[in-house]
């Protein structure tokens, strides 16, 4: 028998798997020119300003979120 519990292996195992998952991440092309892909984000986000609903608003007929008017009796 050996000496090792089931919860040490399974943090061995656990273990390997970290390493293994760490050597793909390290292994993978990243992208070099950042400022550029930020730029490309800003210019996409210029351009569709107009339409962004965020920023424009939401017509009252449109907002599916608009509270439905209750009646009252007095």
């Amino acid at each position: 028998m050996s000496g090792k519990t089931p919860s040490s292996s399974s943090s061995v195992i656990q273990a390997q798997k970290l390493v293994d998952q760490l050597r793909l991440e390290a292994s993978m092309e990243r992208f070099k020119q950042i400022s550029l892909t930020a730029a490309d984000l800003v210019q996409y986000c210029q351009e569709h300003r107009c339409s962004d609903p965020l920023l424009v608003g939401i017509a009252a007929s449109a907002n599916p979120f608009k509270e439905k008017k209750t009646c009252m009796l007095l």
